[in-house]
């Protein structure tokens, strides 16, 4: 009895030292560590499969995007929040620029808006560098109404499209 319980004791090690934890999901702990794909552990280390430094680690870990109320270039309070989570990455990937794109509705002249799309990306822009981001890494853009992330001519589609868009260059 004693044998046949030490022979399933080591069977279960065994089984349990030879698990493959590299597929598990990214709600898992496996090789993505806690919280899946694009986090980062305690040391402030990348532990998710995409490139530390790259567009979708960016967007997974901070949010590349933030969202504007109408005709307004003003930062709201959810985008503050997205752009602290930015701040952080920007200084663990201190040799990385960006690129940040004001965009808007399809509302309103072409001319009024880019204007307004290049006053929603240097907002971002003046964000990131109060908070000590070197300015020389962040260029902005505006394309004004020129791309919409959703094409519909819809309130959720004009909530969608009033944004600035960050990019890793």
């Amino acid at each position: 009895m004693i044998r046949l319980t030490i022979s399933v004791a080591a069977a279960l090690l065994l089984a349990a030292c030879s698990s493959d934890t590299g597929n598990m999901s990214s709600s898992g702990t496996g090789q993505n560590g806690p919280g899946g794909p694009g986090g980062y552990n305690a040391a402030g280390l990348s532990t998710g499969h995409y490139p530390p430094g790259s567009q979708e680690d960016l967007a997974q870990t901070a949010g590349d995007r933030i969202y504007f109320d109408t005709d307004q270039s003003t930062i709201t309070g959810q985008a503050r929040d997205t752009l602290e989570r930015q701040v952080q990455w920007l200084q663990q990937n201190a040799r990385i620029g960006v690129w940040v794109a004001g965009n808007c509705d399809e509302r309103g002249t072409e001319e009024y808006n880019l204007a307004l799309g290049q006053r929603r990306a240097n907002a971002d822009r003046d964000y990131l560098a109060s908070r000590g981001i070197d300015p020389r890494r962040v260029q902005t853009i505006s394309y004004g109404k020129d791309r919409p992330v959703d094409p519909n001519s819809t309130p959720d589609a004009w909530g969608h499209n009033r944004n600035a868009i960050t990019s890793v260059r």
